[in-house]
């Protein structure tokens, strides 16, 4: 019996396509979705000589509601475009890959701004680059995937496009990821405090010295090919850094907002790829809620007894809020906000987080805080991805505690670290860039061992200093950590600070005008700045790296060391949160990405007026613990300047 497909168009692309496969199958013509009448079809083509999304968007409803599995092609700005091939009920549909498509583009607004307009037109007409050589060959590839698919395989444009520039007829093949939010396709779960739940797992390491239960290089094998894409990838490029002293690699994440840059840093650079990756895709998911559509919208004095408490994570200050323009509000406990569901580890239950708080991008009207991606991270498991979002809130606190109360830490002398592998790192950064590195011990009463990283520059003109941290359970991996941030930065910001220096010596004089991220950084560059930095630089005797940190308990399992570190700040009553950021997109490979809150630990900000302290007790009260001073310290005793961490 004949196979019947339908094929909707009335241009040039269409009659090709019909006159190459109408000696085979049954052929049902229409001009537009809106004329068809289905016959036991087994597959429809929706062609056209230009870009006509309306008629995509009819074909995506008609077609699941008729359960036909349908492939869409195209003539658009000087590329041909096939694909996908649309299953019904099946994830990966046209409007999906659109969406990818336009977000890798530099003109992404342009883009989705024309499709509106598109849409709204009568009649398209045909693109400039649709002749009948590039028309013959779209129609080709065309009939290729109709015979796979009526052969019972599956279509190469499945959850693919491809794309062929009609200018070199180059045909080039392209992988997107489904949209969990697209109206058409989408499946997006509500959040719900059952959904919350967290039960953790065994997570065994890949050896009792690797902090991590799954290898760069098995990752290997799913980021490059799932990810980045320069056409479709949630990631878009990637670049690697030929300035650096290591094989440090940037990889773009492209937003409407603009690009988010994230770097690997590691001692290759594939590998440096691969985590350039990871962090391109905790940026993706910190940015807004990817795997739940969030539910609760309620005062928080209505939902109090299962929520967190807003003002325990540490607010402006009353001077903050009233000044002009401030872009944060008080807190109101009686005005509705958005929350999301939230996993207490420490006392075992769901609790709502404010959704400003739980994603980093979020903010508007309900703002009351400023927040960064403070305690975000991926894993290869969620066990993981918790742990080294702990590291990430300890790093950032103990760099913190250190410079409000200018805590005279315990620098470590270098020589007495036995690891030819960061020797070895010292060693060439010093040799490519001029500058020394110090390193200071900043662990504070939760003892996981802290790092403050400082690179002092021994020529006489250039950046001056800059600042990096590092937290881990082994010491040498916070270390290490901290060496290679400050790798990353040294060249490219002292480029930067040559040219701008004027503007910096401005922010020197006046703190107000510290409002970015790597204008904390820059300011400390100038060698006038050194003198803030008195608490770390005077000439006291360095300690022995070994002495200085207990022998590093060895485990097999990611949950030992997690539960040990949990169990740690149960006793000093400072409550573990996590809320699971994981999308989708991480899940198809095994990956998670959280976002774990700790209460009373103090918070990374950038822009000096955006300083979070109030509430938080344990930067008066911790350097008493650790021996620093006498007392208490006071709110006006706090070290008034933009702290310089980057």
């Amino acid at each position: 019996m004949t196979q019947k497909i339908i094929i909707i168009g009335n241009g040039s692309l269409s009659d090709i396509v019909n006159q190459q496969l109408n000696e085979t199958y049954h052929i049902s013509r229409y001009k537009s979705v809106e004329d068809v009448v289905t016959n036991n079809e087994k597959l429809a083509l929706v062609l056209h000589d230009s870009w006509n999304p309306a008629q995509h968007l009819k074909a995506e409803e008609f077609f699941q509601d008729s359960n036909i599995p349908w492939l869409r092609g195209f003539v658009f700005f000087g590329e041909a475009h096939v694909g996908p091939f649309v299953r019904p009920h099946k994830p990966g549909c046209s409007q999906c890959a659109d969406l990818r498509f336009f977000m890798t583009g530099q003109d992404r607004r342009e883009h989705f701004h024309m499709k509106d307009y598109q849409i709204s037109r009568q009649e398209l007409p045909q693109d400039p680059w649709a002749t009948n050589l590039a028309l013959s060959q779209t129609a080709s590839l065309l009939c290729d995937e109709v015979e796979r698919f009526l052969k019972h395989e599956t279509p190469h444009s499945t959850e693919h496009v491809f794309l062929m520039n009609l200018q070199t007829f180059k045909l080039t093949k392209h992988f997107f990821l489904p949209n969990p939010y697209c109206e058409t396709c989408g499946d997006i779960t509500l959040d719900t405090d059952d959904h919350a739940k967290i039960s953790l797992q065994p997570s065994p390491k890949i050896s009792r010295d690797i902090y991590r239960c799954r290898s760069i290089d098995e990752l290997q094998k799913v980021l490059s090919r799932d990810y980045l894409d320069n056409r479709t990838g949630l990631l878009n490029f990637k670049r690697y850094d030929l300035i650096s002293p290591f094989a440090d690699t940037v990889v773009n994440l492209p937003l409407l907002s603009g690009n988010e840059l994230n770097a690997g840093r590691t001692h290759s650079y594939l590998h440096s790829e691969q985590s350039g990756i990871l962090e391109g895709l905790e940026r993706y998911c910190g940015y807004a809620p990817r795997g739940k559509r969030t539910i609760v919208y309620e005062p928080y004095n209505k939902v109090k007894n299962v929520a967190i408490d807003p003002l325990s994570i540490g607010t402006h200050s009353q001077k903050q809020y009233s000044q002009p323009h401030y872009p944060f509000q008080p807190f109101d406990p009686d005005r509705p906000i958005h929350w999301v569901w939230g996993y207490s580890l420490s006392e075992d239950r769901p609790t709502l987080v404010p959704e400003t708080f739980a994603y980093y991008s979020m903010g508007g009207g309900e703002g009351y805080v400023y927040e960064t991606s403070n305690g975000c991270a991926v894993g290869g498991s969620l066990e993981e991805a918790i742990l080294y979002g702990i590291f990430e809130i300890v790093e950032r606190d103990a760099f913190l505690m250190t410079w409000y109360g200018e805590l005279p830490i315990p620098r470590l002398d270098m020589k007495s670290i036995d690891d030819p592998e960061l020797q070895l790192m010292v060693q060439r950064i010093q040799h490519v860039t001029g500058f020394e590195i110090q390193l200071f011990n900043a662990t504070t009463e939760n003892a996981i061992p802290s790092i403050w990283a400082m690179a002092k520059n021994t020529k006489n003109d250039g950046l001056n200093l800059l600042c990096a941290a590092g937290a881990h359970l082994d010491p040498l991996r916070a270390a290490k950590g901290a060496v290679q941030e400050l790798s990353g930065m040294l060249l490219n910001m002292e480029e930067s600070f040559v040219k701008d220096r004027k503007k910096y010596e401005k922010m020197y004089r006046d703190s107000k005008l510290v409002r970015h991220m790597e204008d904390h950084s820059m300011v400390y560059g100038l060698k006038e700045a050194e003198k803030r930095l008195y608490f770390l630089l005077d000439k006291r005797k360095v300690r022995d790296f070994e002495e200085e940190f207990k022998p590093v308990r060895q485990t097999s399992d990611l949950l030992e060391d997690l539960n040990s570190v949990l169990a740690t700040f149960k006793k000093l009553n400072l409550e573990v949160i996590v809320v699971d950021q994981t999308g989708p997109e991480l899940k198809r490979n095994n990956l998670h990405c959280v976002k774990v809150i700790i209460p009373g630990m103090l918070p990374m900000t950038f822009g000096h007026h955006l300083t979070r302290l109030q509430g938080l007790n344990r930067v008066l009260t911790v350097p008493m613990k650790l021996g620093y001073v006498k007392r208490p310290l006071s709110p006006d005793e706090l070290n008034p300047h933009p702290h310089p961490f980057p």
